[in-house]
């Protein structure tokens, strides 16, 4: 009787199994499909070979020798600026004394007890030297006055301060600076500060039109 019992209860248990089973067909496809892909994941992830390991440190070394390259060449730019514009500041600095130097002539000039003696000739010549010796010495060191007179109008060299009625010159010309400006090598140092010519307007003669029909009336 016991005997009959197990094989009862085994064959119970196998029907269960059997019975789980085919409840969930679709389950084990997809642990199935699982398992294959996983199978087929590790078959693709492979071990790089020893001459796909040398191309790809010989690509790093390339790109630290050509940052390496890119950094030295940087370095070698700004001490080149530095040697040729080091002295940038104080070449801007100095030329507070030829500004002085014009300043201090109109001032004489304007002076009206001195106006036509000797002293003031004499004063007027030794500045006027001192002013070219400044600008040889300037010269010496590259560093340039801006031609502006008779130009046109140059926004990288010139900054104009007013417009100056003029038909004898093309609008836009400089007919008058202000304050020379200069250069440092091929920079510029300062601009130019300057007056512009600019057409005449027709105010003047609409004015005169006016009185003349006034006069008519």
């Amino acid at each position: 009787m016991e005997e009959e019992k197990n094989q009862n209860s085994t064959s119970t248990d196998q029907n269960q199994d059997t019975v789980k089973e085919t409840e969930n067909p679709e389950e084990n496809i997809v642990e199935e499909n699982k398992q294959e892909t996983e199978q087929e994941t590790k078959e693709e992830i492979k071990e790089p070979t020893p001459e796909e390991k040398i191309a790809e440190l010989e690509d790093k070394v390339a790109r630290t020798f050509a940052e390496m390259e890119n950094q030295r060449r940087r370095f070698e730019k700004e001490k080149e600026d530095a040697f040729e514009y080091g002295g940038y500041s104080f070449a801007k600095e100095a030329l507070n004394l030829i500004d002085n130097l014009d300043r201090s002539k109109h001032v004489l000039e304007s002076d009206d007890k001195l106006k036509e003696t000797e002293a003031l000739k004499k004063t007027l010549e030794h500045l006027d030297i001192i002013k070219k010796d400044l600008i040889s010495i300037f010269e010496k060191n590259n560093i340039k006055p801006i031609d502006s007179l008779n130009k046109k109008l140059d926004p990288n060299f010139h900054q104009a301060m007013m417009e100056i009625e003029d038909d004898t010159k093309e609008p836009g010309t400089i007919i008058q600076e202000i304050q020379k400006g200069f250069t440092i090598k091929d920079r510029l140092l300062r601009p130019s500060l300057v007056g512009v010519s600019k057409k005449v307007t027709i105010k003047e003669e609409k004015t005169e039109e006016n009185k003349e029909n006034l006069k008519n009336k």
